[in-house]
C-alpha cells in the first residue's frame, strides 16, 4: 500500500459548477457504469474508513497515510451538510493521518468547520480547484481568509493561463498542482502557462507539483497528442517545471515502478476474483 496516495470518498455525486467541470472524469467513469452523478448518496461501506481496523487491530488507513479525500465529489457539497459533522468526527479521531480536502465550493468553507476548528488543525489541508484566472480571483480569496495550518492550489485542469503572484506573495500558499486535462473533450495545456507559474513559484518559493500534460500539450506552437497517462505524467517531468527540481530519472523510474505494482495488484485481485 502506498500510503502517500490514499483515497476516502465518504460521499459520491457532484454537480457540474464552473469551466472545470465540463469534461469532469466523475461523470465520465459514472455514465460508463450507468450512474447519476448528480445523485448524491452516503457511502455506506466506505463512510467509517479511516478508523476502519483490520484484524490484527491496526488502521486500515495507517499513520502516516496521506488521504485525498472526496474525489468522486465535493467535501463542502450542500447535500453533504448532514453527514460533515460525522466527517469531522472522524478526521478528528484521526491526527496522525494527513486529509487533503479539494473544493470548488470555497465560499462554503468557513461556514462548514468544526465549532473546535480554531486557527485550524494540524493533520487538514486545504485546496481549493482554480482551473482559470476567473476562478483563480474568485476562490483564492476565500481559502486565504480561512484559519488554516496548510493550503493547497490546484490548477487542474490547467485550461487558461493564469497569474497567482499576489496569493503567492501572502505566504500563505505552501503548494501549486498543476496539470492538463483528459477525457472526451479534452482542452489543451500550453508549456508557456506552466512556466509562468513555475517562475512564480519559484519567485516566492511555493513548491509546484506538475503532475501531467493532459492529452493535448502545446509547446513552441507544435501540439503533442499524448493519451497514455503514464507518459503525460513523464512528459510533465521531462519538462523540468517542477519547483524545487527533482531527480528526474529517478523520479521517472518511480513512476514506471508503481505502474507496474499497480498492474500486478490488478491481475491478482481479477485472478482471486475468478
Amino acid at each position: 500500500m502506498d500510503i502517500h496516495d490514499l483515497i476516502w470518498n465518504p460521499w459520491h455525486g457532484c454537480h457540474k459548477c464552473s469551466e472545470g467541470c465540463q469534461n469532469c472524469y466523475a461523470f465520465f467513469l459514472d455514465k460508463r457504469y450507468g450512474r447519476d452523478t448528480n445523485e448524491v448518496v452516503r457511502n455506506k461501506s466506505g463512510f467509517n474508513l479511516p478508523v476502519k481496523k483490520s484484524r490484527d487491530g491496526s488502521y486500515k488507513m495507517p499513520d502516516g497515510a496521506f488521504v485525498r479525500v472526496c474525489m468522486a465529489s465535493d467535501f463542502f457539497l450542500e447535500e453533504a451538510d448532514v453527514w460533515r459533522e460525522e466527517a469531522w468526527e472522524i478526521i478528528r479521531k484521526r491526527p496522525n493521518v494527513t486529509f487533503s480536502l479539494l473544493t470548488k465550493r470555497a465560499e462554503r468553507i468557513k461556514n462548514c468547520l468544526p465549532q473546535d476548528w480554531g486557527d485550524g488543525w494540524d493533520n487538514v489541508q486545504f485546496a481549493v480547484s482554480a482551473e482559470n484566472q476567473k476562478r483563480v480571483d474568485e476562490r483564492i480569496p476565500y481559502l486565504l481568509e480561512i484559519p488554516s495550518k496548510h493550503n493547497w492550489v490546484s490548477v487542474k485542469p490547467f485550461i487558461g493561463e493564469v497569474d497567482l503572484e499576489k496569493y503567492l506573495a501572502t505566504g500563505k500558499i505552501e503548494a501549486v498542482l498543476a496539470g492538463g486535462e483528459n477525457y472526451l473533450g479534452s482542452r489543451p495545456l500550453h508549456y508557456e502557462w506552466v512556466k509562468k507559474l513555475h517562475d512564480q513559484c519559484e519567485k516566492y518559493d511555493v513548491h509546484l507539483i506538475f503532475g501531467q500534460t493532459g492529452n493535448i500539450f502545446i509547446k513552441d506552437g507544435k501540439e503533442y497528442k499524448i493519451r497514455n497517462r503514464t507518459e503525460q505524467m513523464v512528459q510533465a517531468l521531462k519538462s523540468g517545471l517542477h519547483y524545487p527540481t527533482v531527480d528526474i530519472d529517478a523520479e521517472i523510474q518511480n513512476i514506471y515502478d508503481t505502474r507496474a505494482k499497480m498492474k500486478e495488484a490488478m491481475q491478482s485481485k481479477n485472478k482471486s476474483n475468478r
